[in-house]
């Protein structure tokens, strides 16, 4: 196969891919806001899914210690270590995602019901851990692409984006827990 044929073939695949993710990065946060607007009346109310908000904050906890190893692990040029914690970080914030949409689906919805100044703390928090979780979706998609397919200089760039704001996503999904668990039925 010549060098232009090989090149042309890695371009429509380089195209197929960001076209992917594009699509990915606008569906995700477009279907989790739907779940808020959506008729609960059509979902299974005998399904128990209580035991869901302490998973998500189990998940986000393990998916900051993954990102931390792995962080750490390509500081001293570890790259098996880096790829397995990075892998395992997206795959656990992958598991998050099911069981939330499913959460918001199938439970009731949960008010915080503090007062004063932590009324403010949780809902600056819950604020931030929004956007930025609308924010990290690409930059997660992106950086686990540029890296399973070797362009180090892309995966680079946008790993220095995507990891402190990922690692700010996962902790401040367990303090956004944290808060609101005591006004869980």
């Amino acid at each position: 196969m010549s060098t232009v044929k090989v090149n042309n073939a890695n371009a429509a695949r380089e195209r197929r891919m960001m076209f992917l993710i594009a699509t990915l990065s606008i569906l995700i946060p477009v279907a989790v806001a739907a779940l808020f607007f959506l008729d609960k009346s059509v979902a299974d109310a005998s399904v128990d899914v209580s035991f869901q908000p302490p998973l998500h904050a189990i998940l986000n906890s393990l998916t900051a210690i993954a990102l931390i190893v792995g962080y750490y692990s390509i500081k001293r040029n570890n790259i098996k270590v880096h790829r397995a914690s990075m892998l395992t970080a997206f795959g656990l914030s992958a598991i998050f995602l099911v069981s939330y949409v499913t959460y918001h689906f199938l439970g009731e919805r949960t008010i915080y019901g503090g007062e004063g100044a932590l009324k403010y703390i949780y809902y600056f928090v819950l604020l931030t851990h929004i956007v930025l979780a609308v924010v990290i979706v690409p930059l997660v998609l992106l950086s686990v692409y540029f890296g399973i397919t070797n362009q180090l200089s892309r995966h680079r760039r946008i790993s220095r984006w995507t990891f402190p704001i990922w690692l700010y996503v996962a902790i401040s999904g367990v303090l956004v827990y944290l808060l609101i668990s005591p006004y869980y039925n």
